[in-house]
């Protein structure tokens, strides 16, 4: 029960690293990459760079306001 302890934000970044890592621009399949993610309070952005052709993909996720 690990996932039980970890934060709403720290299970959907594991989530985007577990289902989410082939890159739409080249078709590369990231299997060691994870998503990244930082905060400022009010948003949270989540985002990962494609290590073939440098590609940056984010997810945004606005907390209230």
């Amino acid at each position: 029960m690990a996932s039980a302890h970890r934060s709403p934000f720290e299970r959907l970044k594991t989530r985007y690293s577990e289902v989410d890592l082939v890159c739409p621009k080249c078709g590369y399949d990231d299997d060691d990459g994870e998503w990244q993610a930082v905060t400022t309070g009010h948003v949270v952005q989540y985002r990962h760079i494609c290590p073939s052709c440098g590609a940056i993909r984010r997810r945004t996720l606005s907390l209230g306001h």
